[in-house]
């Protein structure tokens, strides 16, 4: 059975969100807050063998996001006001770029990259642009985190009339319990019956209509 009836080749886009340092690196980690991304860097090989198995097999639009530095001068004004906040404070102090650098993914040069200074892809209004120009119609997400800016992006690309494919295999979140506890919650329920048919990206790629012609 097709994912989704309408959905196809011309009409469908691979979003891979923020595969960048500063959500996996080892030296990107906050230990003095229990942050950690063992279950990202361990995602990380397994979304670019499934980004050389999609090219071959698909093809199509695959847009990545990265973001800007991460500092008071970069945010927008509502994220600033929050991170007043000490419990929610997130800033980086990093001057060398080093943070919004790729991590073991390597975009190509048909594909596009966008750069965001907030959790939603979709603040930047060129995806949209270009979905729209395309022809876009389906989302193949990807990326990190699950539970910010993977959910800040479905959440906001749906009220937008995107209709979304959630990859569960490669979305991931950092080892907080807490935070692991919310991504099993979004990828059973929250994501499947509010916004997006969840599936495994060995799914995705036995779905007939998106495969090449032999």
């Amino acid at each position: 059975m097709k994912i989704y009836p309408n959905m196809n080749q011309n009409n469908t886009a691979l979003l891979v969100i923020d595969p960048v340092n500063s959500c996996a690196h080892l030296n990107c980690e906050t230990p003095e807050w229990h942050i950690h991304f063992t279950q990202i860097r361990e995602m990380i090989p397994r979304l670019e063998q499934f980004l050389a198995a999609y090219r071959q097999k698909v093809g199509g639009l695959i847009v990545f996001t990265t973001i800007t530095p991460w500092d008071q001068a970069h945010l927008p004004a509502n994220l600033n006001e929050l991170y007043t906040d000490p419990a929610a404070t997130y800033y980086s102090d990093d001057p060398t770029g080093f943070d919004q650098q790729f991590y073991g993914v390597k975009p190509q040069p048909t594909d596009l990259v966008f750069t965001k200074n907030t959790y939603d892809a979709f603040s930047d209004l060129q995806i949209t642009h270009e979905f729209r120009k395309r022809g876009i119609q389906y989302v193949i997400v990807t990326g990190i985190f699950t539970d910010g800016c993977v959910l800040a992006s479905i959440v906001s690309g749906f009220s937008q009339g995107f209709n979304f494919v959630i990859l569960a295999d490669l979305v991931e979140t950092t080892d907080v319990p807490v935070r692991q506890q919310l991504q099993e919650l979004l990828l059973k329920f929250t994501f499947p019956v509010m916004y997006g048919k969840t599936i495994s990206s060995t799914e995705l790629l036995q779905e007939p209509s998106l495969l090449r012609s032999p």
